[in-house]
């Protein structure tokens, strides 16, 4: 029997992101000319019209000095661990 894994909380992970950038006081400019990527792109991402790629993911974690880990833990905000599972 294949048990699939929980949906990801892609709400949990934008909203992650919106707050990183507004306690740094970064507009979506500015957090666009450090990361490389397109205000348009950042925006989409943080109103839910797009999830980005992980390389995407990746220039944001090093815009913000985060680790990438750090901000995909909020993937799995909400989900219980596996029965059995060493946590």
């Amino acid at each position: 029997m294949t048990i699939f894994p929980p949906d990801p909380n892609l709400d949990a992970l934008r909203l992650e992101l919106a707050r990183l950038r507004a306690a740094r006081g970064w507009s979506y400019d500015e957090l666009a000319a450090r990361s490389g990527l397109a205000r348009r792109t950042l925006i989409e991402i943080e109103q839910g019209r797009s999830i980005g790629t992980l390389k995407t993911w990746h220039a944001l974690a090093h815009a913000l000095s985060t680790p990438v880990e750090e901000l995909f833990r909020f993937l799995c905000q909400g989900h219980e661990p596996p029965e059995g599972a060493d946590v």
